[in-house]
C-alpha cells in the first residue's frame, strides 16, 4: 500500500547510506596558494570576492560566506628573542565542518537542510525560504545568507556542499583535487582520522609541541557538536585560527521554540474561550 502511494505521489525513496566522507586539512602543509578557493568558486560557479586587500595580510576573502565556501587564512606570528625575531606564517583552508550534530540542520524549520547519504550536510535551495535561523545556530559562523544582488535568491542560505554533485559521480571535491601539497585530503572519515593521528605523532616527534587535532571524536570540541567531518591538524591553539575551543549548540532548538509558541497560543485560546463563555 505504501509503495503504491509513493508511486502515485512520485516520491523517490532516499538513497542508501554510504560510508561517511569528509576532509582532513593538515595546516602544516598549507602554503596559502588559494588553489582551493579558486577551484571551489569555479566548480560551484560562485562570484569572485574582488582583489582589494582587506588589511589582513594577503587575505582578500576575509571569511567564509554565502559566496565563499573555502577561505584560506593567513596568520602572521612574531616572537622576539634576545638575539633575533622569530617569525612564521600559519595558514589554514577553512570550510564547513559538516558536524555530526549539525545545529544548522536542527534549526531549519522547512527541511531545506538535510543529511546526505555520505553523512554530509546539504542545503536544498528549492526549499530554503531565507528565514535565516540556521545562521546564528552555527557555532563556527559558516553558513550565510545570499546578498540582495547576485546569482542566488536573496536571503537564501549557502555553504560548502562537499561537492555533493561530484560525490555522486565518485569524484574528489574540487578543493581537494586542486590542492598541490595534499593539505586538503578527502576520503572516508574513519580512514582520514587514523591518518590524522599518525601525522600528529610525526609532528610531535619533530618538536611541534603545540600541534593538535581539532574535530576528532576524542576531542573536547566534539562534546556537543560531535565529531567533525571536516577536521584539522593545527600548529597552535584553535583560537589562533578563529576556531572556538568548545563549540556550543544553541540552548533551544527550533522545535522547542515552536513548542513554546504553540503552548502560548493554546493558552490564549483557552483564556479567550473562558472569557467569552462567561459573558454569554
Amino acid at each position: 500500500m505504501i509503495d503504491t502511494y509513493k508511486r502515485l505521489m512520485n516520491v523517490e525513496p532516499p538513497p542508501p547510506a554510504k560510508k561517511p566522507r569528509g576532509f582532513f586539512t593538515d595546516t602544516s602543509l598549507c602554503i596559502g596558494c588559494k588553489a582551493c578557493e579558486v577551484a571551489c568558486k569555479q566548480w560551484n560557479q560562485l562570484p569572485a570576492d574582488g582583489f582589494a586587500m582587506t588589511g589582513n595580510s594577503y587575505d582578500n576573502t576575509g571569511s567564509l560566506g554565502a559566496t565563499t565556501w573555502r577561505h584560506v587564512q593567513f596568520i602572521e606570528q612574531a616572537k622576539a628573542n634576545s638575539s633575533r625575531q622569530d617569525q612564521r606564517w600559519l595558514m589554514m583552508s577553512d570550510v564547513c565542518k559538516h558536524c555530526a550534530n549539525a545545529a544548522c540542520l536542527e534549526a531549519c524549520p522547512t527541511g531545506a537542510l538535510i543529511r546526505t547519504e555520505y553523512d554530509t550536510v546539504y542545503v536544498q535551495q528549492d526549499i530554503c525560504n531565507g528565514c535565516g535561523f540556521c545562521v546564528p545556530a552555527c557555532p563556527f559562523g559558516v553558513i550565510d545568507r545570499a546578498p540582495k544582488h547576485g546569482q542566488f535568491e536573496p536571503g537564501t542560505a549557502h555553504k560548502c556542499t562537499l561537492c555533493y554533485d561530484r560525490l555522486k559521480d565518485d569524484m574528489t571535491p574540487a578543493c581537494a583535487k586542486s590542492c598541490p601539497t595534499a593539505s586538503i585530503q578527502f576520503g572516508d572519515v574513519e580512514e582520514l582520522q587514523q591518518r590524522a593521528r599518525r601525522r600528529l605523532a610525526e609532528l610531535k616527534a619533530r618538536g611541534e609541541t603545540k600541534a593538535e587535532l581539532y574535530g576528532m571524536p576524542e576531542g573536547k570540541e566534539a562534546a556537543e557538536v560531535g565529531p567533525l567531518h571536516a577536521f584539522f591538524l593545527l600548529l597552535d591553539r584553535p583560537q589562533t585560527y578563529n576556531l572556538p575551543e568548545l563549540p556550543r549548540l544553541p540552548r533551544k532548538t527550533m522545535a522547542q521554540r515552536y513548542g513554546w509558541s504553540a503552548a502560548v497560543g493554546v493558552g490564549f485560546a483557552l483564556v479567550g474561550a473562558l472569557v467569552f463563555g462567561r459573558r454569554r
